[in-house]
C-alpha cells in the first residue's frame, strides 16, 4: 500500500506499508549533493553528513551509537552527487524511538568546533583510502576526465585543501542554504501503522521551518572524449572507459539498462564472456550506468596485466561497435529482460531498498512507479529501441579512456583507433 502526503511545512512524505516484513526503514533525503557545491565548498555535503552524527544538544556521539545498538537497528547516512540521505532501520515496534533519534540528529546537531577538527582527519583518511584503491581511484579520475569542469566530475569527498579549511560557520551556512522543507523527502517502507506514523512524522518534522533558497544552480553536463594515463607502480593496469548515458527519468532508461546488461552488466554479458571467460585477460570487468536528474554516463571498468591493457581496450571498442551496427539478438534481449526483472525483484525484498525506491521516484519522477508498471516497461523494450539507443549513445567522439598503472598512452590510443 503506497501513500503520499505533505506535512504542514511542505515536506513530502512517501510511504509503503509491507505487512509481511518485521522491519521498517525511514529515510530523510535532502535534495543537495556534491554537484551543488560552489568553488571552495568541495566535499562540504559529505563532511556535513558526517557531522550530524557527532553529537546533539542532549546526546553525545557515544550515546547516539549506544541508543541505536540498544534498539537493534542501523542508523547511517550517505552522500551522492545529487542527494544527502540519513536513514534508520529498526524492528517495527521500535519505530517511535528510532524516529526520535533521527529527528534529534537532524534538528539539534551541535557541529562542535572540536568535533569538526577531529572529523577533518577522518575524512582525509577516507580520501587517502581512495588514493590507495586503484579501482576507486581510476574511476574517480575518469569521472573528472569525462565531465571536465562540470560539478558532477568532482570527487564527492572533496579536496584535502578544502577539507582542511572547513569551519563550523561554513557548515551552518550550507545547512541554512540547502536544508529546507521543500527540498526534503521522507520515505518510509516496511511494517507500520499509518495512523501512528503520520502523527509521529508531523511532531518530529512538521514544525521545521526555514526560508526557501533561490533554488539549485544545476545545468546538464557534457561528456567529453579523450585519453589520459596516470603512471603508477602497480601489478595491474586499471582502465575506465566511458560514453554518454541517460537521465534518471528518460523515456529510454529501461532500454539503456538492457544495453548495459548485454555489454557488461552481468556474467553472461559480452565483455565478461569475451575478455574473462574466453581469453582470461581480466578477473574484474564490468559496465554500469550513472544516471542523474539531467544526464548520465555509461562506464566500463577492467583490470588486467599492463602488457594486455591495449588488447582489452580494443576488445571493448569492438563490442561497442558491434552493438552500434548489429544491436542485440532476440535471445540475448530476452535474457537481459529476465535478468533485469529478477535483479529488480530480489533487490526490493528489504525495507531499505523499498525506501530508496520510494524516495528516488518522488525526487526524479515526481510520482510513484509500481513494480507492475516497471515490469511492463521492461517487457515493452524492443530490439529496435536498443539498436537506436546504442547508435545515439555509443558515439566514439565522446569516448573517454583513463588508465592507471604502468601502461603507455600510445598502446591504448592505437587500440581505440
Amino acid at each position: 500500500m503506497y501513500r503520499k502526503l505533505v506535512l504542514t511545512n511542505g515536506l513530502r512524505v512517501v510511504a509503503e506499508r509491507i505487512p509481511t516484513l518485521k522491519s521498517v526503514t525511514v529515510g530523510l533525503w535532502v535534495n543537495v549533493g556534491s554537484r551543488d557545491e560552489r568553488a571552495g565548498e568541495e566535499g562540504l555535503s559529505h563532511f556535513l553528513e558526517h557531522m550530524f552524527f557527532k553529537g546533539t544538544k542532549t546526546r553525545s556521539a557515544t550515546r547516539i551509537s549506544r541508543e541505536i545498538d540498544a534498539l537493534g537497528g542501523e542508523l547511517n547516512a550517505f552522500t551522492t552527487r545529487e542527494t544527502t540521505t540519513f536513514y534508520v532501520k529498526v524492528l517495527d515496534q521500535q519505530l517511535k524511538p528510532a524516529l526520535a533519534l533521527l529527528s534529534d540528529l537532524f534538528h539539534h546537531s551541535r557541529f562542535d568546533p572540536k568535533e569538526v577538527e577531529k572529523e577533518k582527519q577522518v575524512v582525509l583518511e577516507e580520501i587517502r583510502m581512495v588514493e590507495d584503491d586503484p579501482e576507486d581511484l581510476v574511476q574517480e579520475l575518469h569521472q573528472a576526465q569525462m565531465l571536465k569542469r562540470h560539478p558532477l566530475g568532482r570527487p564527492i569527498l572533496g579536496k584535502p585543501t578544502t577539507i582542511q579549511g572547513l569551519r563550523r560557520d561554513h557548515l551552518l551556512r550550507y545547512v541554512q542554504a540547502h536544508y529546507h522543507p521543500r527540498q526534503i523527502v521522507i520515505a518510509v517502507a516496511g511494517n507500520f501503522d499509518l495512523t501512528v506514523l503520520v502523527p509521529l512524522l508531523e511532531a518530529s518534522f512538521g514544525s521545521f521551518q526555514r526560508p526557501a533558497s533561490p533554488g539549485m544552480d544545476r545545468w546538464p553536463s557534457q561528456v567529453s572524449g579523450g585519453l589520459m594515463v596516470r603512471r603508477k607502480l602497480l601489478e595491474q593496469a586499471h582502465v575506465s572507459m566511458g560514453l554518454k548515458g541517460l537521465a534518471l527519468g528518460h523515456k529510454d532508461r529501461y532500454a539503456a539498462h538492457m544495453l548495459n546488461s548485454v555489454l557488461g552488466g552481468n556474467v553472461s554479458s559480452r565483455l565478461f564472456q569475451e575478455v574473462r571467460e574466453k581469453r582470461g585477460l581480466a578477473y574484474s570487468i564490468y559496465s554500469y550506468l550513472s544516471a542523474f536528474s539531467d544526464g548520465g554516463t555509461i562506464t566500463i571498468y577492467a583490470a588486467t596485466r599492463p602488457r594486455e591493457a591495449g588488447r582489452v581496450v580494443g576488445l571493448v571498442c569492438k563490442e561497442i561497435r558491434r552493438l552500434r551496427t548489429a544491436g542485440v539478438g532476440r535471445m540475448e534481449l530476452e535474457r537481459a529482460k529476465n535478468q533485469m526483472k529478477g535483479s529488480l525483484m530480489l533487490s526490493l525484498e528489504s525495507s531499505h531498498s523499498r525506501m530508496s525506491k520510494l524516495a528516488k521516484d518522488e525526487l526524479y519522477l515526481g510520482r510513484h512507479q509500481s513494480l507492475e508498471e516497471i515490469l511492463a516497461e521492461i517487457d515493452h523494450v524492443s530490439g529496435e529501441q536498443v539498436l537506436r539507443l546504442s547508435r545515439e549513445l555509443f558515439d566514439f567522439s565522446c569516448l573517454s579512456v583513463v588508465a592507471l598503472g604502468p601502461v603507455s598512452a600510445a598502446s591504448l590510443q592505437s587500440s581505440i583507433n
